[in-house]
């Protein structure tokens, strides 16, 4: 599986880069360099998480810079650039999926007509977060590129990025209800996908998935 940019494919981001004209004089491109060249693996890692393959990852990823870039006068260096670039990583593609008309918004506030219920989620169970924390192996990215993508997102900043349901619910533009409902919804997605597919290794029956 593919681990990063290499520096070949950090070219075109950089050449878009330098070709954005704007009107503040507080971004500097060579600091934000520094801080793409310590960041893309980790902004790449996600956006293939989320993407579900290398050629949107790496749109994903070039976008989310560029984006980046622009509102680069609006970073505060007190906070994490990995973080900040989490953020609008998870902004670009959440806008990519809309574009698409793959992703349709819930709300637990204000649920659908057809919605009959939600799922309330068990908080007390969840060894899929802690096997997340561990590896992103290829059955796992293969189960996450299956997922409802709304699901998908929700359960790729909590388990494997670790942010809090506050943060979700801020960066997703929803309630902190609707990224539970979510994330335990997304989780149950994965599972099955894991225990039908291989089950050798994710079996029916299993406390933990190893």
């Amino acid at each position: 599986m593919k681990k990063g940019v290499s520096k070949e494919e950090r070219k075109p981001m950089l050449r878009a880069i330098a070709e954005i004209k704007f009107g503040s004089a507080q971004a500097d491109p060579k600091e934000f360099e520094r801080y793409m060249l310590e960041s893309q693996r980790k902004v790449y890692a996600l956006a293939l998480r989320l993407s579900g393959n290398s050629s949107d990852a790496e749109d994903l990823t070039q976008e989310a810079y560029i984006r980046a870039f622009r509102f680069f006068h609006r970073y505060d260096a007190n906070q994490s650039f990995s973080s900040w670039m989490y953020r609008i990583v998870t902004n670009v593609h959440i806008d990519a999926v809309r574009r698409k008309g793959k992703l349709k918004w819930s709300s637990l506030d204000q649920p659908a007509a057809n919605q009959v219920s939600w799922d309330v989620p068990d908080e007390t169970n969840v060894p899929d977060r802690e096997l997340m924390h561990e590896t992103v192996d290829e059955a796992l990215q293969m189960g996450l590129s299956r997922m409802t993508p709304e699901f998908r997102t929700a359960v790729v900043l909590a388990d494997v990025e670790g942010m809090a349901y506050e943060e979700i619910a801020e960066t997703m533009n929803t309630s902190v209800g609707t990224v539970r409902s979510r994330i335990h919804r997304g989780r149950k997605q994965l599972r099955s996908f894991l225990t039908r597919h291989f089950p050798d290794r994710y079996g029916l029956g299993e406390d933990v998935l190893s």
